[in-house]
């Protein structure tokens, strides 16, 4: 076997999916006997995971676009003969292809793109030469996302691939609910709809909050675990409403899988940016049934009537619908989430994606 040397480049100091999927994929690498190192601003939080759980971490300061990032990045590059660069936000995908334009062709090693979120691509010059020339192939976190990138940045079929993410079916497995309610301090006999992801406005955090009041159902309760920069708007949304006994917002958790074992329904009803969540595919796993929206990848997962509900996004009607059907119909809750579970094992193991991705790096030596 081809033994890699990988370089991850990340510029985001937040912490969500993208993040973790980089942690995870560098662990299977790791474990797989290739030389990891993830590269990001000192300041991230995936940079203190990533020494956390004992990779091999580059502080660089490469959080903006900025000249000296670009001089930082080239460093990095020119420390050792990397296999692959694989960058993963705008940021740092602009630095590492502005980086590697400096070096001689013999030095320069090819640049793979992860493309995680839907994000409109600009069809400028520039852009498409970001995503052609510069890039040896962009990987996408779903199939929607690669044809997205295929048509917004002109490229060819052959140079985009979709690899979905994988997660630890171990950690994420089911178990009792009044257990986990237990454990975490939270009432048993109340019907419970969380939620797990960044507090950003994209997530769509404020039409769940919006749905649970227009139900009015004293019973439910709301449970919001993550944070972010949509948290304090977040919390005077919950105090114009009334709804300080309906809602609880938990802060960042470093194990959510109790959590989502706790919950009756899990929901996220993003309306933007999204590829494939990885708080779903977790929550299916964890045999919790979904509710969420047709946005980026969602829909190859979420098949509605089977393995979740799908409402349109932004409309608190039809979310408040889909919570108020599942509440009523335990037959429903557990069709969606026995559905949900048996995709979780077939598709979502984590060795599959490190498998393809591992495959894709090979396939791109120079």
């Amino acid at each position: 076997m081809t033994r890699l040397s990988v370089l991850h480049t990340e510029s985001s100091c937040g912490w969500g999916g993208q993040e973790l999927r980089i942690i995870t994929e560098a662990e299977g690498f790791k474990r797989r006997g290739h030389d990891i190192c993830v590269a990001a601003p000192p300041e991230s939080r995936i940079f203190v995971e990533a020494t956390k759980r004992g990779l091999a971490v580059m502080p660089l300061p490469i959080a903006r676009k900025r000249i000296f990032g670009v001089r930082a990045m080239r460093r990095a590059v020119m420390s050792r003969p990397w296999s692959i660069i694989n960058s993963h936000s705008s940021t740092d995908s602009w630095l590492a292809a502005l980086a590697l334009m400096t070096l001689p062709r013999s030095r320069r090693p090819p640049l793979v793109r992860t493309r995680h979120i839907s994000a409109p691509i600009s069809r400028n010059v520039a852009t498409r030469w970001l995503y052609g020339r510069a890039t040896a192939h962009v990987v996408t976190t779903g199939e929607a996302l690669r044809q997205q990138v295929i048509e917004e940045a002109g490229l060819d079929p052959g140079c985009v691939t979709s690899v979905p993410t994988g997660i630890d079916l171990e950690r994420f497995a089911p178990g009792d609910r009044t257990d986990a309610r237990g454990q975490l301090s939270l009432p048993r006999n109340r019907f419970i709809v969380g939620i797990v992801a960044t507090l950003r406005s994209w997530k769509g955090h404020r039409f769940l909050v919006d749905a649970i009041a227009t139900l009015g159902d004293k019973r439910l309760l709301l449970v919001i675990v993550g944070d972010g920069p949509g948290r304090d708007n977040l919390r005077a949304q919950v105090r114009s409403l009334g709804l300080e006994e309906q809602v609880l917002m938990t802060g960042n958790q470093e194990e959510v899988a109790p959590w989502l074992r706790a919950f009756d329904v899990f929901a996220l009803p993003s309306y933007a940016n999204e590829g494939v969540p990885q708080s779903i595919m977790q929550a299916m796993a964890c045999g919790c049934p979904v509710v969420s929206t047709p946005i980026g990848s969602i829909g190859e997962i979420v098949e509605h009537g089977k393995t979740g509900l799908m409402v349109a996004p932004r409309d608190v009607d039809a979310l408040s619908g889909a919570l108020s059907a599942l509440r009523d119909d335990a037959a429903l809750r557990l069709s969606l989430s026995a559905a949900g579970l048996t995709m979780a094992r077939e598709r979502f193991a984590a060795e599959r994606m490190v498998e393809e991705m591992e495959r894709i790096f090979l396939a791109n030596l120079a």
